[in-house]
């Protein structure tokens, strides 16, 4: 059976990242048809390679990447190259020739002494495509500088949001578990890179992205910014509290927890009803979400007592009969086991020769009728497609 092509079919993209950033971007591109040759450093390759353990393992027994990189480069084709060589940095210029995106996160003007920014490829490839992911952008006074994920929640106000409480037990500002700047970033860069396309097959004309992570991050901060500007008042870290509604956060329960989100009256009422309590329902603390937010101490304390007697499974089925939406606290090996998740294929699998074993990485969020996600390409081993695509460079 033929497979739709994806809809990004015939697209070519250059990709000089390395990390989570750029690789994101790319990855996404790649998953919707587009290919995506990745140059990466000869016997080094991605930073992200190295970053373990966890390794996977070589068919000889020996470990192979680490599972980070595997996260981020599903559908590209690896080529190694040197591009602080002249000869490396010529390949690549051949390279941009023939594609319509470049990607690279190296730092504010790193490229151009290899004659690989973006003025040098436009006036080779004017319908190019140059999208550049920096720390802080290509023009302010901290444009030179790196920006990494950790240190941008920290100076773009999202660990100031996140933690306990002050005055609580373990309070102190926090990270968030997964890189999600980098990961935002990425989408944002995607999202940028699609415009651009639909205005360089329009025009012929190409254009530079610039995506900063830092941007990026004021841009995250989403509702608490809008509260800071409407309010003049600082948000602070509320634990698993919302700053805008309540309750919405975990309870306990006999063997868990569970994430009870209230998002209006009529489901605060149901909640009441559902534990057995209609009466919280009516009770004049709680009659508003603007109440509630006032009296949710009272609140998280009285819910919490209701739900502490139940299983996690009981109060589920008792919240979702009412329509209260709610879910489980799970681990990440859980997240997999969930019904919905398989029902899904969130985890695809496939195989990739120099490997012991299956590569499993998750499945794109991205669902299209007509010209679906396809998972032609595991993640590349270093440099394994290196001849190929040199090769067709050559007259």
């Amino acid at each position: 059976m033929t497979q739709t092509p994806g809809p990004l079919s015939g697209v070519r993209v250059l990709d000089l990242s390395r990390v989570l950033a750029g690789p994101w971007a790319t990855q996404t591109l790649a998953d919707l048809g587009a290919e995506v040759i990745k140059i990466e450093r000869p016997g080094l390759g991605d930073d992200t390679r190295q970053w373990g353990p966890p390794f996977t393992t070589r068919a000889d027994g020996t470990p192979g990447d680490a599972a980070y990189f595997l996260c981020a480069n599903r559908g590209k084709k690896s080529v190694t190259l040197d591009i602080a060589t002249p000869e490396g940095a010529a390949a690549v210029r051949d390279l941009a020739k023939t594609c319509d995106v470049v990607v690279e996160n190296f730092k504010t003007g790193g490229l151009a002494k290899y004659g690989l920014d973006h003025a040098a490829l436009a006036a080779i490839n004017p319908k190019l495509v140059y999208c550049s992911i920096t720390g802080f952008g290509q023009d302010g006074p901290d444009a030179p500088r790196a920006g990494y994920d950790y240190m941008i929640q920290a100076m773009g106000g999202l660990m100031s949001v996140t933690g306990q409480a002050d005055g609580t037990p373990g309070a102190e500002p926090m990270k968030v578990g997964v890189a999600v700047v980098d990961l935002f970033t990425g989408l944002y860069a995607s999202n940028a890179i699609l415009a651009a396309l639909l205005h360089a097959r329009a025009t012929g004309e190409g254009q530079s992205i610039d995506i900063a992570l830092f941007d990026v991050q004021a841009a995250m901060l989403a509702n608490q910014a809008a509260n800071f500007f409407v309010s003049g008042k600082v948000p602070t870290r509320m634990g698993n509290a919302h700053p805008n509604l309540a309750p919405y956060q975990p309870f306990p329960c006999t063997d868990g927890m569970v994430v009870i989100a209230v998002g209006n009256d009529g489901q605060f009422r149901a909640l009441g009803t559902a534990l057995g309590a209609p009466g919280l329902g009516a009770d004049p603390r709680f009659l508003t979400n603007a109440l509630r937010i006032e009296h949710r101490a009272a609140l998280s304390a009285e819910v919490s007592a209701l739900t502490a007697g139940l299983t996690m499974a009981g109060l589920m089925a008792a919240l979702e009969t009412g329509g209260v939406p709610c879910g489980p606290v799970n681990t990440v090996d859980q997240v997999f086991q969930e019904p919905q998740a398989v029902h899904r294929g969130l985890v695809v699998e496939q195989t990739r020769p120099d490997l012991d074993g299956p590569v499993r990485t998750v499945a794109s969020p991205i669902r299209m009728s007509r010209t679906p996600v396809r998972y032609d390409r595991p993640p590349p081993a270093l440099g394994q497609d290196t001849d190929q695509v040199l090769g067709r460079l050559k007259p």
